[in-house]
């Protein structure tokens, strides 16, 4: 889900030198833990693992401005949340492990990780029943940051972000949460994380905002039917999304490939093949036991929300266990 739904900066983003595993039931070589959405190793040809096809550009956005907050019918959502939307299935239990390195102050290469699990604990959040999904991003091993953020699926099959709480590290010390929003508090307003039926020559459509932080991340559908490959397996249902966070000096325009059934594979600058991409090395189902770690380490960070970030979290209800574990 590396956010893997809120744009990051990824210019320092190099693919790792070693083979990875397929998606699937499968765990990674170890190396650690991290991410926001994904599935599938994708790197640069000059690596011989990925191609993804056609090679034609993708197609030009129509809007690059992203003004407009998409409106929110908080009536059509379910009172059990569900998402099962075919390019960003979030199902309790489902992690995801994204790889690649950066390159530091020192101009070395640092090993970096995103790991992101779908808890089964849900929070109320402008009237509105979210998935509570656990994202911790690390380098060298280290915690640089751990989150909290809440996705929701309408009635139509759109998937909406309705907030986020990301702790900052350094030194395995929490710095803060900065970056902290939730719809209703300091004029934020949710925004689509995946579209019901992604098209393209659709307008570019808002990912959430919130002034106050400032968070705005926008999203254009580029690309559809592409097929992407790794070494032991192709996705021929592959849809592109070009995000960029205008208010964020630095953070440009990157691509995110999302698999039918399977969610985020692939996170890359923009302008087609990149070797400097975040790719996607296993997937896994948790179970009762090792989910409820991650469940009491994402309701830790909610419970943490209401002293560091009292501001915006005061008012909302606590989140809680309130779906079932897959086995």
């Amino acid at each position: 889900m590396v956010r893997l739904r809120r744009v990051r900066p990824l210019s320092l983003l190099i693919v790792p030198g070693v083979l990875l595993a397929a998606c699937g039931g499968a765990t990674a070589p170890s190396i650690g833990q991290v991410a926001k959405h994904a599935a599938a190793v994708i790197g640069g040809p000059s690596r011989g693992t990925v191609v993804s096809t056609p090679p034609a550009a993708l197609a030009t956005p129509v809007s690059a401005t992203c003004d407009t907050a998409p409106a929110v019918d908080t009536a059509a959502f379910p009172t059990t949340p569900r998402i099962d939307n075919r390019y960003l299935p979030l199902t309790p239990g489902k992690q995801y492990l994204l790889d690649g390195a950066v390159v530091g102050d020192d101009g070395k290469k640092h090993p970096h990780r995103i790991e992101t699990t779908v808890t089964d604990l849900t929070k109320t959040i402008d009237g509105v029943h979210t998935v509570v999904v656990f994202d911790r991003d690390l380098e060298d091993g280290a915690m640089q940051e751990s989150e909290i953020y809440f996705e929701a699926q309408d009635g139509t099959g759109t998937v909406w972000n309705f907030g986020e709480y990301p702790e900052e590290y350094a030194n395995g010390t929490l710095k803060g949460a900065p970056r902290s929003w939730l719809p209703g508090v300091a004029g934020a307003v949710p925004g689509i994380s995946m579209p019901a039926h992604p098209q393209t020559g659709t307008a570019t459509y808002t990912e959430g905002l919130a002034p106050a932080v400032p968070f705005k991340d926008c999203a254009t559908v580029v690309g559809l039917g592409r097929t992407t490959c790794a070494i032991s397996k192709c996705y021929d249902d592959v849809v592109v999304i070009d995000e960029y966070a205008p208010l964020q000096a630095g953070d440009g325009h990157q691509e995110k490939f999302m698999a039918a059934g399977v969610g985020t594979i692939r996170v890359a600058a923009a302008g087609g093949v990149d070797p400097e991409a975040l790719q996607l090395t296993s997937s896994a189902v948790l179970c009762a036991a090792d989910l409820a770690r991650i469940d009491a380490l994402a309701l830790q960070e909610d419970q943490r929300a209401y002293t560091t970030r009292g501001d915006v979290w005061s008012g909302t209800e606590a989140g809680s266990q309130t779906l079932s574990a897959p086995c």
